[in-house]
């Protein structure tokens, strides 16, 4: 075959290959990001990243109280909750400051993530709660509900669909720091709680 009969012969070979292959490759797809929704956090969690930050305001903080913040944006799932909002107080200082945490943007005033107040005078442990050091709250709020309700009985069964509130303090009657387990959104409203110690876990006390 001579050389001018080749060129093209080997031309359109050539062609029809790249066509082939351009055929035989598969569209590249892009895989949207699906962001998922917000959950609730346990008690022990929030109270970790709040602590973080009150550290950097004052390296004595220590822990007034804390407390469930229900929101309606968030899955209902009994030991834990959308916000948290938690009192620091700094001897050094005589201050205490109020943070909170939060899962998502709330109106009027929560943002998602840890987010302080502006500090305030405080007078030190004789003016109510008693401070007490992270280290102390062993227990997280999961099992804590799960003690309260084995402890509730039938009365926990009874309200099973209530919403479940927390609140973390030092009281003086008890040795450690508690959870009170609360069925309903606060205290005020609530027929029934349970004081639960942050330490031990152990059941300390029912309260009607």
């Amino acid at each position: 075959m001579k050389l001018s009969m080749r060129v093209p012969l080997l031309l359109s070979i050539c062609g029809l290959a790249l066509v082939l292959a351009a055929c035989s490759e598969q569209p590249v797809k892009t895989e949207k990001k699906v962001e998922k929704p917000a959950e609730p956090v346990t008690g022990q969690s929030a109270l970790f990243h709040m602590y973080q930050v009150a550290r950097l305001w004052s390296s004595d903080a220590q822990i007034l109280q804390m407390h469930s913040m229900h929101l309606t944006e968030i899955p209902d799932v009994h030991g834990k909750a959308g916000a948290w909002q938690a009192t620091f107080a700094s001897e050094s200082r005589n201050q205490a400051r109020v943070y909170t945490y939060s899962v998502i943007d709330a109106d009027p005033n929560l943002h998602e993530g840890v987010f302080p107040s502006q500090p305030e005078s405080w007078a030190g442990p004789a003016s109510g709660s008693q401070p007490f050091v992270i280290a102390a709250v062993k227990i997280d709020t999961d099992a804590a509900y799960k003690t309260a309700l084995k402890e509730a009985g039938a009365s926990g069964k009874a309200n099973a669909k209530q919403t479940i509130a927390f609140v973390l303090d030092k009281q003086k009657k008890f040795t450690n720091p508690s959870w009170r387990v609360i069925w309903g959104e606060s205290i005020g409203t609530s027929g029934l709680s349970e004081f639960i110690d942050a330490s031990t876990g152990e059941y300390l006390e029912t309260m009607h």
